[in-house]
């Protein structure tokens, strides 16, 4: 295969695991608004962490494709599991008791903000005329969204800093993970943070048993969802690529989760979204797209 022919398919692949990565973490944020009735934040994040380290240690065990970190790139990948798995969550599942889930999808994707800037910086990845004009052009249609959807009483300021803190925790972990990337599997860097993230869930363990016992059916099986989809299938696809893409314009391709998230809530938990939340989600997709010019 020439070498314009590979990248070629590579960038195909990198936009397929994409397209996986924000449906499903889309489809999470409605599905963490429906499963909350039933679970409290920590046992949440436990039981769909655990869920998801099962389902990525077999994937792995199939692969049989074990790259032995460095004591750096385990620093790295405790901080990701720490920062984007435990916390990340537990902060996410506390928000999503509070405030919608459109709102929180807004709130949360303050986060790409954080990772190009940082990515900028740190990654050496520098700051593309188009990638700096895309994002504010797609931040300024998430706070159209928020605006839209952040009325009543349904937000609150501890859900809207526990929104921050979600985001906050989201940049780290990206970060951590680019370059750990470089040389370890994204299958094996998923399933280590994945672990370190749910051992760290592990006080809430009794929380899980007392919720499980009383939980309905509909909501456990959201909680195993959770697990498999949103977290084994799309953290992996995410590390496909993450390893394939800079972090800063992969990043803010997730600003699709929010409208993509307000018209799943609105068809699944009846949250009809307004003429302004719609003209947030086309200005969120034209900066995607505008991230996307070289």
């Amino acid at each position: 295969m020439t070498a314009p022919a590979l990248a070629s398919r590579y960038r195909w692949s990198a936009l397929a695991a994409v397209t996986i990565t924000v449906l499903a973490w889309a489809s999470a944020f409605v599905a963490i608004r429906y499963v909350g009735r039933a679970f409290e934040p920590g046992s949440l994040a436990l039981g769909r962490l655990a869920v998801g380290t099962v389902a990525l240690g077999l994937l792995l065990l199939a692969r049989r494709n074990w790259v032995a970190p460095t004591h750096r790139e385990w620093a790295l990948l405790l901080l990701c599991g720490l920062a984007w798995f435990a916390v990340y969550n537990v902060a996410l599942n506390a928000a999503e008791q509070r405030v919608d889930a459109g709102t929180t999808a807004m709130l949360v994707n303050i986060g790409p903000i954080l990772i190009a800037l940082f990515a900028g910086v740190l990654l050496g990845e520098g700051f593309p005329r188009w990638l700096v004009i895309g994002a504010a052009v797609a931040f300024a249609g998430v706070v159209l969204i928020g605006a839209a959807t952040a009325t009543g009483d349904t937000t609150d300021l501890v859900g809207a800093l526990l929104c921050v803190v979600a985001a906050v925790t989201y940049a780290i972990g990206v970060l951590a993970q680019k370059p750990v990337l470089r040389r370890l599997p994204g299958l094996q860097v998923t399933f280590l943070a994945c672990t370190i993230g749910m051992l760290a869930c592990l006080p809430y363990a009794g929380g899980l048993v007392r919720d499980l016992a009383s939980a309905p059916a509909g909501a456990t099986a959201g909680m195993v969802y959770l697990g498999l989809v949103p977290t084994a299938l799309a953290f992996s696809t995410w590390a496909y690529a993450l390893a394939r893409m800079d972090a800063g314009r992969l990043g803010v391709t997730t600003y699709l989760v929010p409208p993509i998230t307000i018209a799943m809530a609105a068809l699944l938990l009846g949250e009809a979204p307004p003429a302004l939340a719609l003209a947030g989600g086309v200005l969120a997709l034209t900066g995607v797209a505008l991230t996307r010019r070289r």
